[in-house]
C-alpha cells in the first residue's frame, strides 16, 4: 500500500531507546529486527507478583506494586503479541494469569476494573476501585488469541456475550474492548451480528467519544479495529482506514515518537504511555504496509 506520509523509522527507533521502558525496547526489537522473544519475557517477568498477577505500573495509569486486573490485561497483550509458538513460557504465563483472574473474578464471571489494593498509590483519576467489568472483554479476547482452554475464560466469555446480547454501554473504552473481544472469539456468525449492533456507537468519522475524558477525547478507528481483515473492519470503510493511517503518520513528533491524547497526569505515566503509544503507532503502520 502506498502512502503520501513519510515515516522516520530511525527517529522512532531512537525515541524508543531513549525514552521507553526496557519492555517496549525489546518488543520493538522483536517486531522490527527479529530479536529473540525470550528477551521480551525477561523484561516482562519483573512486573509479575508471587500471586500470579501483574503490577508495578505495567499499566502506566496504576503505579502501585500490587496485582491489578489492568496489569493482567497489559501482560496478556504482550503474550498474545508474541504468540504461543514463540516460547513455551508464553502459555504457562497466560494460564497462570487466567488462574489469578479467576481468583479475583466476581460471581458472574467478570473481573473488576480496579481492585481495592490500588488505594493509596499514585493512579490516574479514573483508576479508583470499582467493579465495572469492561476490561473483561479485552482480557478474554487475548486469551482466545492465545488459544487458552481455561474455566475462567468460559465464564468470562459467557459474561461478554450476555452483555453484548442485551442492553450494553456505548462508552468509548467499553465499545473498544468489546470490539477486541469480537475480533478474537471464534464464533463468526454471532460476531458479525454483534459487530453490527455496535455500529450506532460510532460517529460519522468512525470515532467514539470518551465520557469523562479530556475535551473532545475520542477513540479513533485504528485503536478500535487495529488489524486488517478483522471482523470489526465491517464498521470502517477502506478509505477511512487509509485516511487514518495518513493521519497517524503525520502525528509523529519531532523527537521521533508519538503522543497520546488522554490526560498526562504524571511524569512517569507520560514517559511510559508515550513509549506504548509509539509502539502502537508503529505496529499499526507496519500491519497496514506503511513501514
Amino acid at each position: 500500500m502506498s502512502t503520501s506520509t513519510s515515516i522516520d523509522l530511525e527517529a522512532a527507533r531512537r525515541f524508543v531507546y531513549d525514552d521507553a521502558r526496557l519492555l517496549e525496547r525489546h518488543r520493538l526489537a522483536v517486531r522490527l529486527d527479529g530479536a529473540p522473544p525470550a528477551r521480551v519475557l525477561d523484561a516482562l517477568r519483573p512486573y509479575r507478583n508471587d500471586d500470579g498477577g501483574w503490577g508495578h505500573a505495567l499499566e502506566p495509569d496504576l503505579r502501585g506494586p500490587d496485582s491489578q486486573v489492568s496489569g493482567a490485561l497489559s501482560a496478556l497483550e504482550v503474550l498474545a503479541e508474541l504468540g504461543t509458538a514463540a516460547d513455551p513460557e508464553v502459555t504457562t504465563l497466560a494460564r497462570e494469569t487466567a488462574d489469578w483472574l479467576g481468583g479475583v473474578a466476581l460471581p458472574d464471571g467478570r473481573v473488576p476494573h480496579v481492585l481495592p489494593t490500588a488505594a493509596g498509590y499514585p493512579a490516574a483519576p479514573w483508576m479508583v476501585p470499582n467493579d465495572d467489568g469492561f476490561l473483561t472483554y479485552a482480557i478474554a479476547g487475548h486469551l482466545w488469541e492465545l488459544g487458552l482452554d481455561h474455566p475462567w475464560l468460559d465464564a468470562a466469555t459467557a459474561w461478554c456475550w450476555k452483555q453484548l446480547d442485551g442492553e450494553h454501554s456505548v462508552d468509548g473504552y467499553t465499545v473498544m474492548f468489546a470490539i477486541h473481544f469480537l475480533d478474537a472469539v471464534p464464533e463468526p456468525d454471532r460476531v458479525a451480528t454483534a459487530v453490527e449492533r455496535l455500529r450506532p456507537a460510532l460517529r460519522e468519522d468512525g470515532t467514539i467519544s470518551v465520557s469523562g475524558g479530556e475535551d473532545d477525547e475520542k477513540l479513533r478507528p485504528l485503536l478500535l479495529s487495529p488489524q486488517p481483515g478483522a471482523p470489526s473492519r465491517a464498521l470502517f470503510p477502506e478509505r477511512l482506514i487509509a485516511d487514518e493511517l495518513d493521519r497517524l503518520g503525520r502525528e509523529q513528533l519531532d523527537d521521533g515518537g508519538w503522543d497520546f491524547d488522554y490526560l498526562h497526569w504524571s511524569p512517569g505515566q507520560t514517559v511510559d504511555a508515550r513509549g506504548l503509544a509509539t509502539l502502537g503507532a508503529l505496529k499499526a503502520l507496519r500491519a497496514h504496509g506503511r513501514i
